[in-house]
């Protein structure tokens, strides 16, 4: 395959594809081994299946769609193989025993059983079986739909907007899906790079200022679309339904499970991202006819 000069592609037609990174996760660096007891692998399939963590986990395959683009190419760049390699690649099975030998390694009995008793109630259940939905679905219909759902909110100065704040705070206090984002990003140009699929005309430092460019642009985005989301996934809860999950996303020991859960979310994607731009390396020209 022909090479192409590394071109980080525009903030306009880029940031639909990074959102889908951000916000399918709101991904953390990868947390320390945790010296307490850890859960053991039975327990924490189940634990992923009752939270619904698992979906989450097969929808970092969706993203593979948006790899191409964050060359600054396209997927009939790579031919009729690129569907092939990405569904090699981003195999749901590979991907969920990855996440669950970290969890069955760091995950501790007791922060699993906090977790596990809220999402097996009937709201928890309720809940997860929508966000699995969202998951999902189109992001053509979440991002019109859920716009518009935000607006109707913010015209009404409905409180479930203050709630869906509330809620990307305590999955994310620190505010790091941003860097994570970055990350991602720094990762696989790097690895195309190195797999001569692109040559890259920077090095890492400067790659990285390049992507912190719109930095300030890119919050705000993923603030608004962080609502919107909300905003389509829970559209059939009630005030207090989404107060009661609320609180409970806020208690300290959710907060870590959380941690923990994007770390994985995290470490999955960006394995994943970097195997794909090594096989991207491997695939034969496209020959014009």
């Amino acid at each position: 395959m022909q090479k192409t000069s590394a071109r980080v592609a525009p903030f306009d037609v880029l940031k639909n594809q990074l959102l889908l990174l951000v916000l399918s996760a709101m991904t953390c660096l990868f947390a320390l081994v945790s010296m307490a007891q850890a859960a053991d692998r039975a327990n924490v399939e189940a634990f992923l299946k009752v939270t619904g963590f698992d979906v989450a986990i097969d929808s970092i395959a969706l993203s593979a769609t948006s790899a191409p683009d964050l060359l600054g190419m396209n997927q009939g760049d790579f031919g009729a193989q690129w569907t092939t390699v990405a569904e090699d690649v981003f195999d749901t099975k590979l991907m969920q025993n990855r996440a669950l030998d970290i969890l069955e390694a760091t995950l501790e009995d007791d922060l699993l059983a906090h977790a596990a008793a809220f999402y097996a109630s009937d709201l928890g259940q309720r809940l997860v079986e929508v966000e699995n939905s969202s998951h999902m679905a189109d992001d053509q219909e979440k991002e019109l739909v859920g716009n518009a759902m935000l607006a109707d909110l913010e015209a009404k100065d409905d409180p479930r907007i203050d709630l869906f704040r509330r809620m990307s705070v305590a999955i994310d206090p620190n505010d790091i899906g941003p860097k994570a984002m970055t990350e991602i990003q720094v990762r696989f140009i790097l690895a195309a790079s190195y797999a001569g699929v692109i040559d890259l005309r920077t090095d890492e430092d400067g790659l990285r200022a390049l992507l912190n460019e719109n930095a300030e642009e890119m919050a705000e985005v993923i603030e608004t679309s962080s609502l919107a989301n909300a905003a389509y996934t829970y559209r059939d809860f009630t005030l207090e339904e989404l107060v009661e999950y609320t609180e409970a996303l806020e208690h300290p020991d959710m907060m870590t499970v959380y941690e923990l859960m994007n770390a994985v979310h995290f470490e999955v994607m960006s394995n994943r991202f970097e195997a794909l731009a090594l096989r991207m390396g491997d695939i034969q020209p496209v020959q014009d006819l």
